[in-house]
């Protein structure tokens, strides 16, 4: 069996706190805590949740942004948490990243020019095709090539970063909720432009995002965050029609439904309670301060993900799958 382009393996991220004028060492937050995932070849996982729960470090550390405090990533095989920045260099040419805010990641004194050729300076590369072509492939006009980023929209400055993250044909991006800080209309034309690119050069995804309408619009499988870990994994229309975590639940339920009936009779799933504080996580199951079928159990016994049904995973003592085609 051939091992999956993506995994990674019980990932922890500890962040230091600090205090006082000295920066005395007070404590951590536990960003992450305890992620697994895998992603295969040309495939799109979605991962979810609100914000705070840890999607974006979890973003970070797969591109090796930030340093893990334990666990592993593999790409392709190679352990990426042992390598050095030289040794990790040629494998960023696998593995990019596209930013939530386009204009914040784009350098605003340098041209696009500049900006698209900045990956193959930093392999040593010499381009392969022309700028201009890239930004035809991300349906640019080839005279935007010596234009600035602040000439530029919203929707336009993703889609160049989009095209930075493709120069060098990598086989995986990490989207970190590349479409939040667009207009919907511009939502959808990134999203469908993902797809085809998708299509035209072979990619896998990492899609981040805390919109289940974009997740289910381009991923095949989705995995559900809370609290720095994931409480429930499935492909895409298992966890639309039979999810079996609570916290899912709640997120489906916020979904709009496109039948104006249907949305104005179901029933809405308010959680109570605030998301936890990282620096001071529950004991047991980090989702039972805000759970309805939360027992003297989950105060004991974290539980771990487990496999429930085929392709479906829930961390969870008591999944209740929603039956096929009822809406929480």
């Amino acid at each position: 069996m051939n091992a999956p382009l993506l995994e990674v393996q019980d990932l922890v991220k500890h962040f230091p706190v600090r205090h006082g004028l000295t920066r005395r060492l007070a404590g951590h937050v536990t960003a992450v805590d305890g992620v697994s995932l895998r992603v295969e070849a040309g495939e799109t996982l979605g991962v979810v949740g609100e914000s705070g729960c840890g999607k974006s470090t979890v973003a970070r550390l797969i591109t090796r942004l930030i340093e893990p405090t334990s666990g592993t990533i593999r790409m392709a095989g190679r352990d990426l948490t042992s390598m050095d920045e030289s040794a990790i260099r040629p494998v960023r040419r696998d593995l990019q990243m596209i930013f939530q805010d386009p204009f914040s990641s784009l350098n605003p004194r340098k041209s696009v020019r500049q900006i698209l050729a900045a990956p193959f300076r930093y392999q040593g590369l010499t381009p392969d095709e022309p700028v201009e072509h890239l930004l035809k492939r991300v349906e640019l006009r080839p005279e935007h090539a010596d234009c600035y980023p602040h000439e530029f929209s919203g929707g336009q400055a993703q889609r160049i970063g989009i095209a930075r993250a493709l120069a060098l044909r990598p086989k995986l991006v990490v989207c970190d909720e590349p479409v939040s800080a667009l207009d919907v209309s511009v939502q959808a034309q990134i999203l469908n432009l993902l797809k085809d690119l998708q299509e035209d050069y072979g990619l896998a995804y990492v899609f981040i995002a805390h919109d289940l309408g974009a997740v289910r619009q381009i991923s095949t499988r989705i995995a559900v965050m809370y609290l720095g870990t994931v409480v429930e994994t499935a492909d895409r229309a298992t966890l639309f029609d039979r999810a079996a975590h609570p916290y899912t639940h709640a997120l489906l339920s916020a979904v709009p439904l496109p039948d104006p009936d249907a949305e104005r009779s179901r029933e809405r799933i308010v959680l109570g309670g605030d998301l936890p504080s990282p620096l001071n996580p529950p004991s047991g199951c980090p989702f039972r301060t805000r759970c309805p079928r939360a027992a003297e159990r989950c105060i004991a016994e974290r539980p771990a993900l487990r496999l429930i049904a085929p392709g479906q995973e829930v961390a969870c003592h008591y999944p209740e799958p929603l039956s096929a085609g009822r809406t929480p």
